[in-house]
């Protein structure tokens, strides 16, 4: 699957610029919001739920991801059941001039499944980068955090590695039905 639908021709109007969802959109949204049907087909899937025809879904969808109206289509794979058990976000302190350089390069890593950028609390929390390392115990991912290290050289003046102790419900924003909205 490609997750940005490539080569698939944008044939339908865009939804209006202001962000508003039109009904299609919308229902496609509803729709995908839980995830994609385990289909072999799964636009073609969405397409006989929605109404549409497959290419129109496909082409809506694209102009979603290019307008920012949906970020991403991809697999949310339960990393527990792969069996990495350890998951470590690991903060680090930078110089805030090269947070985004530096923070690009430790993105790239293969390793890194999330990176970015985030405010300081002094004197509390020095840390402004960020960066989720999954392994499959917690020396696999002092391994990997040994790299992120060579990785940063001097430009690292502090870091840590909080263990997740559990999964937290990992889903975004979800629209709702119009018979589920409060009335007016």
């Amino acid at each position: 699957m490609n997750p940005r639908l490539e080569g698939v021709p944008p044939r339908v109007a865009p939804a209006a610029q202001s962000g508003q969802l039109d009904e299609a959109d919308r229902r496609i949204v509803l729709a995908t919001q839980s995830g994609l049907p385990l289909a072999a087909r799964p636009y073609h899937a969405v397409a006989e739920r929605v109404g549409l025809a497959p290419e129109e879904v496909m082409a809506r969808l694209a102009r979603m991801l290019e307008r920012g109206v949906i970020r991403r289509i991809g697999v949310v794979p339960n990393h527990y059941a792969l069996g990495y058990r350890a998951n470590g976000m690991t903060v680090w302190d930078v110089e805030d001039a090269r947070v985004d350089a530096l923070g690009e390069r430790v993105g790239a890593l293969a390793f890194v499944s999330h990176c970015y950028r985030r405010p300081r609390r002094p004197p509390i929390w020095p840390y402004n980068l960020f960066a989720m390392v999954h392994g499959r115990d917690e020396a696999e991912v002092e391994g990997y955090v040994r790299q992120i290290t060579d990785l940063l050289g001097v430009d690292c003046r502090g870091s840590d590695i909080l263990y997740s102790r559990g999964i937290l419900k990992k889903t975004g924003l979800r629209l709702r039905e119009a018979h589920e909205l409060p009335e007016a």
